[in-house]
């Protein structure tokens, strides 16, 4: 671990398990003595809570969409994930700008081009020209599975309520952001067991030097 932290997220569609096994991860590091930020996008701090509430419930426009992602995701960034690496602490964000480019991007079909010029800049911060997770986890489901596993859960927000076509298309958007950042990215299969999902994120994390 060094000064300036360690950023990993978490990534993939409804229903694909990861908040179970970013808990667990958290546990693991913290019995390792690591303190850990936890936090959510979009989400994390007052402002950016508002922005999501918005955003998963309110009807707009692709671009109205993509926008209120990215103003909660710059103050995220200044208010709790900065600061946190500046600690020297993990951080472990639910979802981060992957899933913008696969929600809005693949799922509607938004500019792939707007979207990396938002991302120039709103993640030029004072410690990273271009701030990204130093480690992207991608649990990868078929959308039907991920359709079963929601069904009846809670009522579901604007996202969650797509059909399985929509949740297709953000896969794609997941996987042509993978491809573009290979060396970032670890892929789990998520259609198994939790305990030989968590296997193998335990694996690569214990290759990746993170446990």
């Amino acid at each position: 671990m060094t000064a300036s932290g360690l950023f990993i997220s978490f990534e993939g569609i409804d229903g694909a398990g990861k908040s179970t096994h970013l808990d667990a991860l958290a546990a693991a590091l913290q019995a390792r003595g690591w303190a850990v930020t936890r936090t959510r996008e979009p989400g994390g701090t007052a402002l950016a809570e508002k922005l999501r509430t918005l955003a998963l419930n309110d009807p707009m426009d692709p671009l109205t969409e993509a926008l209120l992602m990215f103003a909660a995701r710059r103050d995220h960034l200044l208010q709790v994930i900065e600061p946190a690496l500046a600690r020297g602490e993990v951080v472990l964000c639910d979802r981060f700008t992957d899933a913008t480019f696969a929600y809005q991007g693949g799922g509607r079909g938004f500019d792939w081009a707007v979207l990396q010029q938002l991302e120039r800049w709103v993640q030029a911060t004072s410690m990273a020209a271009l701030r990204q997770p130093d480690l992207t986890v991608l649990f990868e489901l078929p959308a039907e599975v991920a359709a079963r596993r929601l069904s009846g859960t809670r009522m579901p927000d604007r996202f969650e309520s797509q059909p399985a076509e929509f949740f297709r298309r953000v896969a794609a958007g997941y996987d042509r952001r993978a491809r573009e950042d290979a060396a970032r990215f670890v892929r789990i299969d998520a259609d198994r067991p939790r305990e030989s999902v968590w296997a193998q994120l335990e694996q690569a994390l214990v290759a990746r030097g993170v446990l």
